[in-house]
C-alpha cells in the first residue's frame, strides 16, 4: 500500500511527538475552566471525562480548539449543576459557558438504527463509558482523559481510558475506524469525508481496512446534506496542503458523488505543466492559493466548466459555463448565498487579460467590472492559476495592472452609478426625460463618459451631456 496518495509524517501540522504525553501531563494541558466543569461533575458524584479530539490533539502536542467532555450524569442533573446551562437537543448535549467560551457536556450513550446514512433514530443514555467511546468513528477519537466521581480534586487521579489502541495510531499517525469500517461508514458516510480531511489536516495515513471500506461505502455519500459535505470541505481547503485530501478523494471514489464535474477532471489533458493534467492544474492552483476561505473554494472550481467545454485541446468559453457550474454546485452544497456570488463572480473574470498598453480608463472600467471588493480575491486566484500554470507568480503582469489598480481607487474613481454628480431624478427633473430604459441608457452613457475623463463629474456638465445623449438616441 505504499504508493496510496496519503500524507505521510512531513505534512503533519503538530509539534509534539505523537503519544509521547502520560495522563499527568495530558492533565496540564486542559483548560482550567474544563478542569472546573470535571471538578463540578465529580463532586456531585458523576464519572466525567474530556473526550474526543481534544485528546489526540494533546497526544500530537497540538493546541486542542474545542474540549468536549462526556459524563455519566443525565443531561437534566448536568443543567441542574451549571446554571446558566442550554439543553435543547435529544442528544444529551448541554451547552456550559465559561470564560467566554462554550463548552459541551454529553451523557454516555449508544446510538441504535442508523436508517440514513447519517444520523441514528434512536439515542440511548447509558453509563458506560466504553460503550459510549465504542460509537466513535476513529480510534484516535475515542479516548477519554478523566476519572471517576470523588472529592479528590488532583489532576493526577485522572486516567487515560484508551479501549481501542488510539495512543498508539496517534503515534503512528494512522487513522483507523473504530471496530468494523463498514458499520462505522453506514452508520455516518461523512465519517468519510472526515477521514480524508483528518488525514489532509494531521498527516496521518488511513490504515488499509478502513481505506477499503470508505472505497466500498463511498457512493452513500449521495444521502448527506450539502452543509455537511460543505463543512468538511471547508475544513480540508484550510490544510497546508489541500491537494493530499483532494486527491485522496478522488482515490477513494468520494469526489464523483460530491461533484462529478471536479471528477471528470481528470484524465483530460493540458498543455500546461508537462505530464499534467486538468485535475493535476487544480490541485497545483488549489496548494498555491492563500489561506483563505473564498479563494480556496474559487480555485477549486476555478475550471470546473472545462470538461463540458473540451473541444480540440481548447475550452472557449470555460470561465462563463464554468461560473453557471460552480453555482449549481455551491447551491448543491448550500453555501450562503454571499459564498455563492462571490465564489461564481471570481471564477467568470479569472480569465481576464491585461497589456500594458490599457489606458487608465481601462484601468478604471476593469475595476468596475470585476468591483473594488472583490480585487484583491480576483488577483489571488489569478496568482494561484499562474503558478498552478508553471508559470511565475505574478505572470501576465498582475504586479503592474495591481499597482495601476491602486493608484485608481486611491484617487477614488467612479465606478457605477451611485457616484455620478446627477441621478435618475435629475434628469427626470431638468430634462424632462421619462422612467423607463432610456433613462438607464442616458446614465449608462454618463458613467462611461466619466470613466474616461473624471473631470466630467459635475452636475453642470452631466446635464448638459444627458441632452446631448437623449438627442443622439432620437
Amino acid at each position: 500500500m505504499a504508493d496510496l496518495p496519503v500524507p505521510g509524517p512531513e505534512l503533519t501540522s503538530g509539534d509534539g511527538a505523537g503519544g509521547s504525553l502520560d495522563p499527568e501531563a495530558i492533565g496540564r494541558l486542559v483548560p482550567e475552566p474544563v478542569l472546573d466543569l470535571l471538578r463540578t461533575l465529580w463532586e456531585a458524584g458523576h464519572p466525567a471525562y474530556v473526550v474526543g479530539g481534544s485528546l489526540r490533539d494533546a497526544l500530537l502536542g497540538r493546541r486542542a480548539k474545542d474540549w468536549d467532555l462526556a459524563t455519566a450524569a443525565l443531561p437534566e442533573q448536568t443543567v441542574e449543576l451549571f446554571p446558566g446551562a442550554v439543553y435543547e437537543n435529544r442528544f444529551g448535549t448541554v451547552a456550559v459557558r465559561r470564560g467566554g467560551e462554550t463548552y459541551e457536556i454529553t451523557t454516555f450513550r449508544s446510538d441504535h438504527d442508523y436508517a440514513d446514512f447519517r444520523r441514528p433514530h434512536r439515542v440511548e443514555f447509558g453509563t458506560s463509558l466504553e460503550a459510549d467511546l465504542a460509537r466513535r468513528d476513529f480510534t484516535v477519537n475515542a479516548m477519554a482523559w478523566g476519572r471517576h466521581a470523588g472529592a479528590d480534586e488532583t489532576r493526577a487521579e485522572a486516567i487515560l481510558i484508551d479501549p481501542f489502541d488510539g495512543r498508539d495510531d496517534v503515534a503512528r499517525r494512522t487513522l483507523r475506524a473504530v471496530g468494523e469500517p463498514l458499520r462505522r461508514f453506514e452508520e455516518d458516510a461523512l465519517r468519510m469525508v472526515r477521514a480524508v480531511r483528518l488525514a489532509a489536516t494531521l498527516g496521518f495515513t488511513i490504515e488499509p481496512a478502513t481505506l477499503r471500506g470508505i472505497q466500498a461505502r463511498a457512493p452513500l455519500i449521495a444521502h448527506l446534506s450539502g452543509e455537511r459535505i460543505a463543512t468538511e470541505l471547508g475544513l480540508l481547503l484550510a490544510a497546508d496542503e489541500p491537494s493530499v485530501g483532494l486527491r485522496l478523494l478522488a482515490y477513494t471514489g468520494l469526489l464523483a458523488p460530491i461533484s462529478e464535474e471536479l471528477a471528470a477532471q481528470s484524465g483530460i489533458a493540458q498543455n500546461k505543466v508537462e505530464g499534467e493534467d486538468l485535475w493535476d492544474h487544480t490541485l497545483r492552483t488549489v496548494d498555491a492559493a492563500i489561506n483563505h476561505p473564498v479563494v480556496r473554494l474559487a480555485a477549486l472550481v476555478h475550471d470546473i466548466g472545462k470538461p463540458a467545454t473540451a473541444a480540440d485541446g481548447h475550452f472557449h468559453g470555460h470561465e462563463v459555463v464554468g461560473a453557471e457550474v460552480a453555482r449549481a454546485f455551491l447551491d448543491r452544497l448550500h453555501e450562503p448565498r454571499a459564498v455563492a456570488e462571490q465564489v461564481t463572480h471570481l471564477v467568470r473574470n479569472h480569465m481576464f487579460g491585461y497589456e500594458t498598453t490599457w489606458s487608465d480608463a481601462a484601468v478604471r472600467r476593469f475595476i468596475g467590472k470585476v468591483g473594488p471588493d472583490s480585487i484583491n480575491e480576483l488577483f489571488a486566484l489569478r496568482e494561484a492559476d499562474n503558478v498552478g500554470s508553471g508559470q511565475p507568480l505574478s505572470a501576465g503582469g498582475l504586479d503592474e495592472l495591481r499597482a495601476r489598480v491602486a493608484a485608481e481607487l486611491a484617487e477614488g474613481p467612479v465606478l457605477d452609478r451611485s457616484a455620478l454628480a446627477i441621478d435618475g431624478a435629475d434628469l427626470m427633473a431638468e430634462l424632462g426625460i421619462e422612467p423607463g430604459p432610456g433613462l438607464g441608457r442616458v446614465l449608462e452613457g454618463l458613467l462611461e463618459r466619466v470613466i474616461e475623463d473624471k473631470s466630467l463629474n459635475t452636475a453642470p456638465t452631466l446635464l448638459l451631456l444627458a441632452r446631448q445623449l437623449v438627442a443622439d438616441d432620437r
